[in-house]
């Protein structure tokens, strides 16, 4: 599969990055911001647009993209994450049951979100991929825990998936209107678990399958390469396989070797507010070598170095910070506290990320 297809119409090449616009933003951005980056899609979250603003706002205007004026891609995670992040650690194990999810939220209350409640929530979004709810799996896990995480992604599945297909007939969403359907792959580092899981999820049938759970393992943050590998290599060759939190630039190319052409991740637009920047260790983009070692660096811009520095950031980018401004001149922004810091790092980190994906869709489309 070469494309990304959205559901208004339009084919989007792979391999492809969308930045988490968690809430419908990328922060200190707008749309035309993040369009001019030629970033061709975002990642939103159903379970926070759930909280605010709310179906019934994005209901009202038709969807995520009219709301936002937004005329890319879009994926709707469902809400798997925040499964772990806010009512495990909220609300412990008993928050979490074959039902459902219960949330508690200060101010809010009880809440309890379904695999039902997500696919509906995602249909209102109107995305071009639907993630089925999942039972993240904890970094920390025993097998025996691991395994009831899987257990309980795979009957979830089951209800999202009969939900979607019930959906989309009500809405009479059929060939290009009607979105990808996503299966979410558990089981921590267990790869016996992710085999199993695999092949359980095939078996239910998706367009392709996403990693679940931490992209870290071990005690040093280290990737495991053979996660992704063990799920590519027990699914259809035409499945979209989705790393879901992927990552790093060089993770993204080796996961991208193993066959995965769908990646979203926080660093991008997080680093950039926290004053690192993303380099090519190249002259020029025409030089940009995405599959050598060590292709890319950090840069801290605030740096006394930088003070008097009248050189762009990179010459291998074409970013409006690249384009229009100094070193020099960041670096002052970033001194000051002055928002258009973070706007500007944050333009330069997405196109940086939009340049890696053009070189992995120019090798792509070479060997396809």
């Amino acid at each position: 599969m070469k494309f990304f297809k959205t559901v208004t119409g339009n084919s989007i090449p792979l391999p492809v990055f969308f930045p988490d616009a968690t809430r419908a933003v990328l922060k200190t951005l707008d749309s035309d911001d993040i369009k001019n980056t030629k970033t061709p899609g975002i990642l939103v979250n159903t379970y926070h647009l759930y909280t605010t603003p709310g179906a019934d706002v994005i209901k009202s205007h038709g969807g995520i993209r009219p709301f936002m004026n937004w005329d890319g891609g879009v994926i709707s995670d469902s809400g798997g994450f925040q499964v772990m992040s806010i009512a495990k650690n909220g609300g412990g194990k008993n928050a979490i049951t074959d039902k459902g999810v219960t949330f508690k939220e200060a101010g809010k209350g009880k809440i309890v979100f379904t695999p039902v409640m997500s696919i509906k929530l995602q249909l209102t979004i109107k995305s071009d991929m639907v993630v089925v709810l999942d039972d993240f799996t904890d970094l920390d896990a025993d097998k025996n825990q691991a395994r009831e995480t899987v257990e309980r992604t795979i009957l979830w599945a089951k209800v999202c998936k009969a939900e979607f297909e019930k959906l989309c007939l009500e809405k009479h969403l059929e060939g290009d209107k009607k979105p990808y359907l996503l299966g979410v792959v558990q089981g921590g580092p267990y790869l016996d678990l992710r085999q199993e899981c695999t092949q359980r999820l095939v078996e239910i049938g998706f367009d392709g399958l996403g990693y679940g759970g931490w992209p870290m393992s071990g005690k040093e943050g280290s990737f495991n390469f053979d996660i992704p590998k063990v799920i590519a290599n027990n699914c259809p060759k035409d499945y979209l396989l989705y790393g879901l939190g992927v990552g790093k630039p060089d993770e993204i190319v080796k996961c991208y070797q193993l066959g995965w052409t769908i990646f979203d991740c926080v660093l991008p637009t997080r680093d950039a507010r926290h004053k690192r920047l993303y380099t090519f260790n190249a002259k020029s983009i025409d030089e940009i070598d995405v599959f050598a070692d060590n292709f890319y660096s950090y840069y801290v811009p605030d740096k006394e170095k930088y003070y008097r520095d009248q050189q762009p950031v990179s010459t291998a980018c074409d970013c409006l910070l690249c384009k229009k401004y100094s070193r020099s001149y960041l670096a002052h922004l970033f001194r000051i506290g002055d928002m258009t810091a973070g706007r500007l790092a944050t333009i330069h980190n997405l196109r940086f990320y939009s340049l890696l994906m053009e070189k992995l869709q120019a090798h792509y489309h070479h060997e396809n």
